[in-house]
């Protein structure tokens, strides 16, 4: 049986990245709303732990998105397929990613994608190429690597 998993991406903005990863993948912003208003009710989460962001109840330190045609949990409005979720920590990004994201959007496609996530906050890097597959690789508001392919 395969393992359930989520990526999990440490960063001091968890709520800049989630909106830049939910426009780059064309993901969905998770809706944790209802799930926190029932944990403060409760007593288990503090207000200091929450924040609001659009508009919407949010945890303060993290942030999720989620494929938009894959399954939701109604409870605690967190995707039971693709997903990413933000964290943030207190120290920024200092060295090259161990792991990233390739965006596959094709060649055609490429130039108006990277133009678009410049947009967002992005950053080109390089140009690469190794017979014949060629990428971007670009960087997320707060400098994580991923590439466009």
């Amino acid at each position: 049986m395969a393992v359930p998993f989520k990526i999990v991406v440490d960063c001091v903005d968890p709520h800049r990245l989630a909106a830049f990863w939910a426009a780059a993948l064309d993901y969905q912003l998770e809706d944790h709303s209802a799930l926190i208003q029932r944990l403060l009710d409760a007593d288990v989460v503090a207000e200091a732990d929450t924040r609001t962001v659009d508009g919407r109840l949010a945890f303060a330190n993290a942030a999720a998105v989620r494929d938009p045609d894959g399954p939701v949990n109604p409870e605690t409005g967190s995707g039971l397929g693709g997903r990413v979720l933000f964290q943030a920590i207190p120290e920024p990004k200092t060295v090259k990613n161990r792991v990233h994201l390739d965006l596959h959007v094709g060649a055609e496609r490429r130039p108006a994608v990277v133009e678009r996530l410049v947009g967002l906050g992005g950053t080109v890097l390089w140009e690469g190429r190794e017979g014949p597959t060629a990428w971007i690789t670009m960087a997320d508001p707060e400098g994580n690597e991923f590439c466009v392919a």
